[in-house]
């Protein structure tokens, strides 16, 4: 006999339908690259960190293929600042493989519109659990409120204002890690920030000179 709390577990319809498509579709077109990765490993020279959002996907809105862009996704897009010991740092992880084992040549930083993690600070509600992960997570970001202009009572503005600060403080934090700062220097490596209107579809990308974000055409 089962125990009570068993229960069949199915792998999503929607997924079996979606690989099904892939393996029919574009792992057909794309096949020959898929071996090449196989055989030679990957050599992405772009990395992008953006958000779990799953309206946010870097690989949808730059369309690119296999192997080209290697993705770390976190609440909001963050970067910490570097530090040593402590904890299991996953973008720090990332990072360090990024830019010590591939030898990425560029780091965008991809925030995004409507962002729940961003809210989720500026809000200050409760947390939803009581280890509160997300409510630690998001903290790192009270530098970047910090900066911001417009005052809490235009609401919308502030939380906009907030979405570009914290890509401006994840530049920064970028530069905390030495190996990424030592690239940098060197002219090995470039960071970018950027931003992804949900709605409009629109990018917007951050002028190194003046630190506005413009419109890409």
């Amino acid at each position: 006999m089962r125990p009570f709390f068993w229960m069949e577990k199915m792998f999503p319809e929607r997924l079996r339908k979606g690989y099904r498509a892939f393996l029919g579709g574009r792992f057909v077109e794309e096949q020959g690259r898929y071996r090449q990765l196989a055989d030679t490993g990957q050599s992405p020279s772009i990395m992008v960190i953006g958000c779990v959002d799953s309206r946010v996907s870097p690989e949808v809105i730059f369309d690119a293929a296999p192997g080209e862009l290697l993705v770390a996704r976190n609440v909001a897009n963050l970067v910490p600042a570097f530090e040593e010991g402590g904890g299991q740092h996953g973008t720090s992880a990332a990072l360090e493989f990024a830019v010590r084992a591939l030898r990425v040549r560029d780091i965008v930083v991809l925030g995004h519109a409507f962002c729940g993690g961003i809210k989720a600070f500026a809000d200050d509600s409760a947390p939803l659990t009581e280890s509160d992960f997300i409510g630690n997570w998001m903290s790192q970001i009270a530098p970047a409120a910090d900066t911001v202009s417009a005052p809490r009572a235009d609401w919308d503005t502030y939380l906009h204002q907030l979405e570009f600060a914290s890509v401006e403080l994840s530049l920064k934090n970028l530069m905390t890690f030495p190996f990424v700062k030592a690239a940098v220097e060197a002219g090995e490596l470039s960071l970018h920030g950027a931003y992804f209107g949900v709605a409009s579809g629109k990018l917007l990308v951050r002028d190194d000179v003046s630190g506005k974000f413009e419109a890409v055409a």
